[in-house]
């Protein structure tokens, strides 16, 4: 199909990738006889009806391929969503590999509080001790893209170090209020 490919992400606006130039041929099969996980997992979309794609944006670049590949297999390409991933000091993505530190599920309104705070949604600091369904009530009211597009950040402290984000001046602390 044509090349370069463009399509509008939700969060990063216009975008567009060329396979041949950017990205390369995608690996269809592997070595081992296996199909590659590019190939199934938008075989999978399509077969459960997959509407968007919200993931990193370190993601961005695979996104030509998957355009691509829903396209050849006549399957509805969904909306895609890159938001910005957290860096720590060394400008690692957060993950295990990186040894960061595990969300504490006791604390899940906490936790979503703080990754909307990240994401520059600034919700109140009353908000801070909700339920993840008040703050998703919230977050559906309230929600703004252009605080998010183009948006390259570390994260905050209270991601880095989940256990100072007990103490009340952490949201204080918070960058973007």
């Amino acid at each position: 199909p044509a090349d370069p490919y463009t399509w509008h992400d939700l969060f990063q606006g216009p975008q567009t990738l060329s396979l041949r130039r950017d990205v390369g041929d995608p690996i269809i099969k592997r070595k081992d006889g296996l199909f590659a996980y590019q190939l199934a997992v938008v075989v999978d979309d399509i077969h459960q009806g997959i509407t968007h794609i919200i993931r990193g944006a370190d993601l961005l670049p695979v996104s030509a391929g998957q355009v691509a590949s829903f396209a050849l297999l006549g399957g509805q390409t969904p909306a895609f969503g890159h938001v910005p991933v957290a860096l720590n000091e060394r400008d690692q993505k957060l993950s295990k590999q990186h040894h960061a530190p595990a969300l504490d599920p006791d604390r899940a309104g906490a936790n979503l509080w703080h990754a909307l705070h990240f994401l520059r949604q600034n919700p109140p600091r009353e908000l801070l001790a909700a339920t993840p369904e008040a703050l998703l009530d919230w977050t559906r009211e309230h929600w703004r893209n252009d605080l998010v597009r183009g948006m390259q950040a570390r994260a905050p402290e209270a991601i880095l170090n989940p256990d100072d984000a007990r103490s009340s001046d952490t949201a204080q602390r918070m960058p973007h209020e």
